[in-house]
């Protein structure tokens, strides 16, 4: 080839590619189209897709996901994926040792150290705000849901509030507090530059709950913590920064992580802006800035797309239809969610000043406390529900039925497990067994709430009012709504006797579902009143834990086979669906993949525009 003709060849490849670089608006930027804003910059705090994505980009994590595998997992600031063949899983599964990867630094030039790791785990765990994700960490460390409750117990009191009085703590129990905080700090050993971690029992889903994406995964830097407000690092100072008020969280509104974009400014309610960071540890980000923009109209969000002034926009699944044929979109569907949403029947309800209940008795004009607690109702409930036809109407068939607690695509799933489907005989079978048939002869009044504005959970709540009257005209289920907060207060006062939600994975393991959804202690069993969790301490607490512990992949298969079988025998919840997702693009966007438990993230850095 003569030197002339070579470089005419690579003058037009060149030429080629710079037009078409051209095309590409912002070539440099990356604009996301969200319906939400972040509630915290704090990567400890949220339970929120929105602040997940945030965090996913500023933040790492010791280990983390191999693209979109959901069981492979590869070094990030730890050098080594802890395991028994090379000798850093020890003690029959209690001790795994992470390498820190050195010469790493943070946003503000800091250089990452075992320290902040050791940090950022303890931080994590005395956080323990209300509804976050601290239990996820505490449990393999300490052995129990939070350090608070540690705390109390060593005290020998009952409540917080017995402890700690206008924000002072009674000498009294100063050293119950760091008893407690012994127990923690024991569990994590700094040696040279290692860190290492010790527990009580062996916790095989460790190394999912500590990878990147995972709520409460993050290593923060401890110094610039501390100098920011954040906790000290002090054992007797630990119960001042615990359960926080939001906006008075010091790192409520700043950020300085490892990761790949430094935050640049936060703008409440209308965007967040990221620059790539040139000194990261890896190569830096081909694309330079990231702007997620907040924009709650779906119209507003679809014009921007198809004017190319997005590249990557939030579309609820009932207005993909309308995007489909917009030129230059790429659109990915079916998306499997490791997640469920479930109807939640309240075993021993607060009668007590509720309007939900009516009458408060079995006298064909109200429900009494115990009335779940029959399994002839829950029975009965289960087989009036239509899954399928409201999956094919509401969901336009992107959801499954979920068989039980464990969702398809989390491990411990089992697609043996039976279901209950819809059949209105054999609910009408149950029904007139309940309460020795008097259920039947006198009839009920009650109400269904959902949470204002979801117009699934609404539907759920329609269907299970119009087929109760079908089966017994005097079966009466109003339906209601209530505001998040009223709903959430109503939940945990168990006052509300059927109620519509779910739970999306935090880390890819079975334990992650039926702790939350039946441990007598978990986030759901805790709300269904002392009937339920007098059911679960006997049924499923003991093969929860036992699980939990088990080492052996076959039997852990086995015990969750025997949980979700139980859980079908006692009709313990209602299953109601496992959705489907999507993903909306413009095709000039190269690199996207998608994992299940990186729901609501995108991996900015892996893609490119050119």
């Amino acid at each position: 080839m003569s030197k002339s003709y070579f470089f005419l060849t690579f003058l037009v490849v060149l030429l080629a590619g710079a037009v078409a670089f051209a095309t590409v608006p912002n070539p440099d930027t990356i604009i996301q189209l969200t319906d939400s804003d972040i509630v915290s910059l704090d990567p400890f705090w949220p339970y929120s897709p929105p602040s997940n994505n945030i965090d996913f980009q500023i933040y790492e994590s010791l280990v983390q996901y191999d693209a979109s595998s959901t069981s492979r997992f590869l070094p990030m600031l730890s050098t080594n994926v802890p395991s028994v063949k090379d000798g850093t899983i020890l003690d029959n599964g209690k001790t795994y040792i992470f390498h820190i990867r050195q010469n790493v630094k943070f946003h503000n030039g800091d250089v990452l150290t075992p320290e902040d790791v050791k940090y950022s785990l303890e931080r994590l765990v005395i956080f323990d705000r209300s509804g976050g994700p601290s239990w996820m960490v505490t449990r393999p460390l300490t052995g129990v849901d939070s350090l608070a409750d540690l705390a109390l117990k060593y005290a020998g009191v009952r409540k917080w509030s017995d402890m700690i009085e206008n924000g002072s703590l009674n000498p009294e129990y100063k050293d119950a507090i760091l008893k407690a905080f012994n127990v923690l700090d024991k569990s994590i050993e700094v040696k040279g530059n290692d860190v290492i971690i010790h527990m009580p029992k062996p916790y095989p889903s460790l190394i999912s709950i500590l990878a990147h994406g995972i709520c409460g995964s993050y290593i923060i830097d401890k110094k610039w913590a501390v100098e920011n407000g954040a906790w000290d690092g002090k054992a007797s100072t630990w119960w001042k920064y615990h359960n926080p008020v939001r906006e008075k969280d010091p790192l409520y509104s700043i950020a300085n992580g490892t990761g790949p974009y430094v935050l640049v400014k936060w703008q409440r309610g209308v965007q967040i802006t990221l620059r790539r960071f040139d000194e990261y540890w890896r190569k830096p980000a081909k694309i330079k800035n990231v702007i997620i923009k907040v924009v709650k109209e779906y119209t507003t969000r679809k014009l921007m797309l198809e004017h190319g002034d997005a590249d990557i926009v939030t579309i609820p699944q009932q207005y993909i239809p309308q995007v489909k044929n917009i030129p230059g979109v790429e659109i990915v569907e079916r998306l499997p969610i490791l997640g469920e949403d479930a109807g939640f029947m309240t075993y021993t309800i607060n009668t007590k000043g509720n309007p939900y209940v009516g009458s408060g008795k079995l006298d064909g004009n109200g429900i009494p406390p115990n009335f779940f607690s029959d399994i002839n109702v829950r029975k009965a409930f289960s087989y009036m529900f239509p899954y399928k036809l409201y999956i094919k109407e509401v969901w336009n068939g992107n959801a499954i039925q979920p068989n039980g607690p464990i969702p398809k695509g989390i491990f411990g799933y089992d697609p043996t497990i039976p279901t209950y489907h819809f059949d209105l005989q054999k609910a009408t079978e149950y029904f007139k067994k309940a309460f020795n048939g008097e259920l039947w002869e006198k009839g009920f009044k009650m109400s269904v709430v959902y949470i204002t504005g979801s117009v699934t959970t609404q539907q759920v709540a329609e269907m299970l009012s119009f087929y109760a009257r079908k089966i017994n005209p005097k079966f009466r289920i109003e339906v209601k709504s209530e505001i998040w907060a009223s709903y959430v207060r109503d939940r945990l006062e168990w006052k509300l006797p059927y109620f519509m939600t779910g739970w999306f994975a935090d880390y890819p393991d079975a334990d992650d579902f039926v702790y939350p959804f039946l441990y007598s202690n978990g986030y759901y069993g805790l709300t269904l009143g002392k009937g339920y969790q007098r059911l679960a301490k006997k049924v499923f607490d003991p093969l929860i834990e036992q699980a939990e512990s088990t080492t052996n992949v076959k039997e852990r298969l086995k015990i969750y086979k025997e949980l979700s079988i139980k859980a079908y025998e006692e009709a313990a919840i209602m299953w109601l669906f496992q959705p489907l997702g999507n993903h909306v693009q413009r095709s000039w966007i190269h690199g996207w993949y998608y994992n299940p438990m990186l729901r609501g993230m995108e991996d900015f850095y892996a893609l490119s525009k050119y």
